[in-house]
């Protein structure tokens, strides 16, 4: 990989080690003398030996170890342009027609990064994460021993420009992701960015988070620290049990999560049947009763729930013939809602049923409205009525969920046959009944019909990685029944 350290002059400033990778994009470059500087990329005029460097290549500028490069621009920031009455959509550009609509912010594709920009536009929609975000402190550092540091801020600084602006190009972002993982940067045989599968950089961006967002208000006795824990993190209780020897008592532990698993086989044709599949396998290990191997049924049941519940579909395989990750096409369908009272503890379930009584109390009184008004459409219940939304956690445990009931607001899909090419986009829920397709820079908005179409079969969209937010139980300010 030719890397090589140059010195970069800006006006009385001078920078004499600083790493340039003539494999990477000229822009990404400026994302890193973005982070030094903070010249917004856009602004920087960079020269060689008196040439201006472009955004998109390296080949006619003489780069090597100590070559001065002088870069001008100023750190100040861009007078916002007056605001002009446009009289008829067709004559707005692509920023105008975006605002018109009130469409979320895209995000530039840099080369087969879109598994990085769906990821994005599904934690987005996380408020919570929003929140604890913005009053994370600190700079870019070109440390990479800041690894998780600079994640955090290059998250941070995104989802900020992306609440003010119709397209965004992640660069900082890019440039960080691939210092800190190098296969992300890996490229192919064309010279570009190779693909890459966007659970494992959906993974290692919440193992970056995880290190750094520091919890909300845990109690003293929280086996979390972080937010990533808090509010995504959830608990197995482990039973083993040895098939081979029935005198060898059960053993119990606990397992972590951040994601759930949907195994996909022959008999799976919707999403809770591989939700149930995944969390029991029989496995080999040592008995000190046999003393030798032995198969052992491994049950997972979950001992604690987060309010954020994200869901891989088991969709690739690895095909050592071909040596891909080669996907699993088949319709698994899933919903709008997700109950998992049933793959809870009984200790879980017993706490949750006080609040799943309050959700029933009111849609039996729906139901009997609806009946004596002779309606067919629920939701329509009081709407006129001022209401009060509960907490979804537990009262000792901020960042739970107390229900085990859950509402889908974001969508990974992926478009193509292994996890390695193809394409992901991002789908997310901005409110009941709202939501957009966030293919790139170009967002549109769909129908949740759009949404349920999601779950394969061909070579359209599949979903992928489904993250589900909590249930919010909604009363009547006037018949608040007790918290």
């Amino acid at each position: 990989m030719p890397v090589y350290k140059v010195k970069v002059k800006w006006g009385k400033e001078n920078y004499p080690n600083v790493e340039l990778n003539t494999d990477e994009l000229p822009i990404l470059f400026k994302a890193q003398l973005f982070a030094l500087t903070g010249v917004q990329p856009e602004r920087q005029k960079v020269m060689i030996k008196g040439k201006i460097v472009t955004d998109d290549s390296w080949e006619e500028f003489p780069v090597k170890d100590g070559v001065q490069l002088l870069m001008m621009g100023a750190a100040d920031e861009i007078p916002e342009a007056p605001k002009e009455k446009v009289a008829f959509m067709e004559d707005m550009n692509d920023n105008e027609l975006s605002q018109a609509l009130d469409l979320p912010a895209g995000l530039s594709n840099l080369g087969n990064t879109c598994y990085l920009n769906a990821t994005v536009q599904c934690l987005k929609t996380v408020p919570e994460f929003r929140d604890v975000l913005s009053s994370y402190y600190g700079h870019l550092t070109l440390s990479e021993a800041e690894g998780a540091h600079n994640i955090t801020v290059a998250i941070r600084d995104l989802l900020n420009v992306m609440d003010s602006q119709s397209t965004v190009a992640p660069m900082i972002l890019i440039q960080v992701l691939h210092m800190i993982f190098p296969r992300f940067a890996e490229k192919s045989e064309h010279g570009g960015f190779q693909q890459q599968d966007a659970n494992e950089c959906w993974t290692e961006l919440l193992r970056m988070l995880q290190q750094r967002l520091k919890s909300k208000s845990s109690p003293p006795d929280a086996s979390y620290t972080g937010f990533i824990d808090q509010y995504f993190g959830g608990r197995f209780k482990v039973t083993l049990k040895n098939t081979e020897c029935e005198d060898e008592p059960e053993a119990t532990s606990s397992e972590d999560f951040l994601q759930l698993s949907c195994f996909i086989s022959a008999d799976v044709k919707y999403l809770q049947s591989g939700l149930r599949a995944a969390l029991h396998e029989a496995i080999t290990k040592n008995s000190s009763k046999l003393e030798r191997d032995a198969v052992y049924n491994k049950t997972r049941q979950i001992a604690r729930l987060p309010a954020y519940l994200s869901v891989q579909f088991v969709r690739f395989q690895f095909k050592e013939r071909s040596a891909t990750n080669a996907k699993i096409l088949k319709d698994i369908k899933f919903s709008l809602s997700l109950d998992v009272f049933e793959l809870c503890t009984k200790e879980l379930q017993e706490k949750l049923l006080p609040i799943r009584e309050k959700f029933k109390e009111i849609e039996d009184r729906k139901v009997a409205e609806a009946v004596q008004k002779g309606q067919n459409d629920l939701k329509g219940f009081n709407k006129n009525l001022p209401v009060k939304r509960h907490p979804y956690s537990f009262a000792d445990d901020e960042g739970s969920n107390n229900s085990g009931f859950y509402e889908l607001q974001a969508v990974l899909t992926h478009k193509g046959r292994s996890s390695n090419s193809g394409h992901y986009v991002g789908w997310i829920r901005r409110k009941p009944g709202e939501w957009f397709k966030c293919d790139d820079e170009d967002v549109t908005l769909v129908t949740e019909d759009d949404i349920l179409k999601l779950s394969g079969g061909g070579d359209w969209h599949t979903a992928y990685v489904l993250l589900y937010g909590p249930r919010i139980l909604e009363t009547p300010e006037e018949t608040t029944p007790e918290a």
